[in-house]
């Protein structure tokens, strides 16, 4: 019995890795990407809309976003999107396009991105714990009211333990690959 609630929340788990890989993907090792800032929210006449959803994204060159929105009187809103992200970008706004030069990595950068990517595991390892605590409390409430024996509890107990190593390990594999990824570019 305890097994059905562990499985039904699968997707819960994988979902937490999946937006953490997601996450380290937007980490861009020095070269441009319009992944880097397509889901970032800008202000757009009231909500907080991804900016793909407001301005073509393109990459002309290796260390260049260009972004043209489709109403140049949210220019302003993305600037202060940009500015306020995570990414550390300077962008120019020249009134029509917004132009961000990606800068080549230095080894203070690399060590910036490094902290941004360890964030964003631990992120990802907080969401499986949560998802963890809310599996073992119906199980706890299970065995409460007597649906399934105290050893059933701890089995259960240990099978989720066994799952969610299991996510840590994949999150923790994806966070080496990008960690390697950036310093070494």
């Amino acid at each position: 019995m305890y097994q059905e609630i562990i499985k039904k929340s699968e997707d819960d788990f994988k979902k937490a890795v999946e937006y953490f890989k997601e996450e380290a993907g937007k980490l861009r090792t020095g070269r441009a990407s319009a992944s880097l800032v397509e889901n970032l929210p800008v202000d757009y006449y009231g909500n907080k809309t991804p900016l793909k959803q407001v301005a073509s994204i393109n990459v002309p060159e290796p260390r260049l976003i260009v972004i043209q929105p489709w109403d140049t009187d949210s220019l302003a809103n993305i600037e202060a999107a940009i500015k306020m992200s995570e990414l550390n970008l300077n962008p120019n706004n020249d009134g029509q396009v917004i132009r961000i030069n990606i800068p080549a990595l230095n080894e203070e950068r690399r060590e910036e991105l490094a902290k941004v990517l360890n964030q964003k595991a631990e992120e990802a390892r907080i969401s499986i714990r949560g998802i963890r605590e809310e599996i073992w409390e119906e199980i706890q409430e299970m065995e409460k009211a007597g649906k399934i024996t105290e050893d059933d509890k701890f089995q259960g107990k240990e099978r989720l333990q066994e799952k969610v190593d299991d996510y840590n390990k994949q999150v923790e594999d994806i966070r080496e690959k990008k960690e390697k990824e950036i310093m070494t570019i």
